[in-house]
């Protein structure tokens, strides 16, 4: 490709670290993340969910969202039946009852990657059975047999720093170094990940932003996220309308899109192939157009300073 001038236009992000497997199958789709970035879409069936507060809680606005997220160009579609904060405990049948039904409707009507947030070795087996190609627990294989139920699969693991046991609180976290101290947790994790047959071509990891982290934390893991891309995994950035977001910007929930964008276009640049987010047609426009920056997505069509008589004597 040329410029204007004649000049070899260069293409990609020189300065994003090379991963160890960057094309890979997942579900139904191709991804070669070396030059393609992912928006990963949120629909929680929880009542008591960080960001829509039970929005989606029932099982047809569930479902509706979900195949509404894939319609507005999501690749992946992550759905949720615990929250990650604490709370109490819900059963392995209970949490299966929530996300079962959406998984399997949402397989049914669209190639879109699904993906379920789970800690549960037994939860994950029964969604990757109707349908789910990615699990993604936001633990960090706080139970390990969660690895062995992914390597009896064609699955992906999404491999998450954070620091409490589930549901449980952990006021307060203290670091020497958070993000030497995360990409030290995640390296470990995926090596407990390989051990139990995991292939690595099959794993992405996340920083965990804002998971037992303050917003002073989150912020540096941020800036230097480069530092865990360098693993040579993809990367999941989930910062969609995060406190760190809100306290950095002083903009409750319903105001952090901008702060969100910026964030999320921030953890790309610095390495992240995956975002996760709430508001699916802004943030694939966003990584849309960063990819058309780079020189990896063609412009859907061309007409500026192309008239007719261009070029005319």
């Amino acid at each position: 490709m040329t410029s204007p001038g004649g000049a070899r236009a260069e293409r990609g992000l020189p300065f994003l670290p090379p991963l160890s497997s960057p094309v890979r199958r997942i579900g139904a789709r191709d991804f070669d993340f070396s030059r393609r970035i992912a928006v990963m879409a949120i629909v929680n069936r929880t009542p008591d969910s960080f960001f829509d507060q039970g929005a989606t809680f029932a099982l047809d606005r569930a479902v509706e969202a979900a195949v509404a997220a894939a319609d507005d160009g999501a690749d992946w579609v992550d759905i949720g039946g615990v929250p990650f904060k604490p709370g109490p405990e819900l059963s392995v049948r209970d949490e299966t009852e929530r996300v079962l039904p959406v998984v399997e409707a949402l397989a049914a009507r669209s190639d879109v990657v699904v993906s379920v947030d789970t800690f549960r070795a037994d939860v994950a087996a029964t969604v990757i059975a109707a349908g789910a190609s990615v699990i993604n627990d936001t633990t960090g294989l706080h139970d390990p047999r969660l690895a062995d139920v992914v390597a009896d699969s064609s699955a992906t693991l999404v491999i998450t720093h954070s620091l409490a046991a589930p549901r449980r609180p952990h006021p307060r976290p203290r670091y020497e170094d958070v993000t030497a101290e995360v990409v030290d947790f995640l390296r470990r994790r995926v090596d407990v990940a390989l051990d139990h047959g995991v292939p690595l071509e099959r794993i992405v990891v996340d920083p965990g932003h804002d998971l037992n982290k303050t917003t002073r934390h989150t912020l540096e893991v941020t800036r230097r996220l480069r530092e865990v891309a360098e693993l040579g995994h993809p990367v999941l950035a989930a910062v969609s309308n995060k406190d760190f977001i809100g306290e950095s910007l002083g903009r409750e929930k319903p105001d952090r899109l901008a702060g969100t964008l910026a964030a999320a276009t921030t953890s790309i640049l610095l390495g992240a192939r995956i975002v996760r987010m709430h508001d699916v047609r802004s943030a694939v426009d966003a990584v849309r157009m960063i990819e058309a920056i780079a020189g990896w997505r063609e412009p859907v069509f061309e007409a500026h300073n192309l008239g007719a008589d261009d070029g005319a004597p």
